[in-house]
């Protein structure tokens, strides 16, 4: 799915109405392919470090009949957190780091974007909505709005970084949809992912190779875990 006619238009450079344009064009699809389909991947990779051949600023958007290995595990631990602690697991959180403000990047009045702490990209970050939401398509019209605008906000930050058309993978995550329409899904709290490749300037990339691949990631950026978080929560998160 292509953002805008012109090719060298990226959603930072975006007005505010067109990027509000592909999001609402995200919950159509949403809707359209959730219909049938259990799980509606909305994605995009964009720069050519991260695989991208077509340089035409774009998305994509898969749709599979079944629940994708990250989706089950997110289903499963959200689903975990909510029984034990009466409270959706990403809606906790993002009070909490609405509170602290220590890894607080950009916010509004109806979105917050954070460095989470369980990060493993340099400059990975969490766009979460502050009330509970479990689709794109249940975004209100002012939340759609404010999506936009803290969208291109983070973006903006992103490309003045290192002055550099930001390259990145990201995507949506919400309940499962399709068979589990008509389920309750009150566990799930609706985000997107962005994972960044670069690490210390715009000709320096993280890999993951080595010993991040055979046993485990490492972090390039100081941890300061949140001590109100209970066992539960921060191994939950963890995941």
């Amino acid at each position: 799915m292509c953002f805008h006619p012109w090719s060298d238009l990226t959603l930072p450079l975006m007005s505010l109405a067109e990027i509000r344009a592909v999001i609402d064009k995200w919950a159509e699809l949403t809707v359209e392919l959730g219909a049938s389909y259990p799980w509606v991947q909305i994605f995009e990779n964009k720069g050519a470090m991260m695989g991208c051949s077509n340089p035409h600023p774009h998305c994509q958007v898969w749709a599979s009949n079944f629940l994708p290995n990250e989706a089950r595990l997110e289903d499963r631990t959200q689903r975990q957190h909510l029984q034990e602690r009466g409270v959706p697991l990403l809606l906790e959180y993002a009070r909490l780091e609405a509170q602290r403000k220590e890894r607080l990047v950009v916010e509004n009045a109806d979105w917050l974007v954070v460095v989470p702490y369980w990060a493993v990209w340099p400059f990975q970050t969490l766009l979460l909505p502050r009330r509970h939401v479990c689709r794109l398509q249940e975004l209100s019209d002012g939340e759609r709005d404010s999506l936009a605008s803290i969208m291109k906000r983070l973006l903006t930050k992103y490309d003045n970084l290192f002055e550099v058309s930001f390259p990145y993978s990201m995507g949506w995550h919400g309940a499962p949809t399709g068979p589990h329409l008509g389920a309750d899904c009150g566990h799930w709290q609706l985000h997107a992912h962005y994972y960044p490749p670069l690490l210390r300037s715009a000709a320096v990339r993280k890999f993951m190779v080595g010993y991040e691949m055979l046993a485990q990631a490492q972090r390039d950026l100081t941890l300061r875990p949140l001590p109100e978080l209970s066992p539960g929560l921060r191994a939950s998160c963890s995941l």
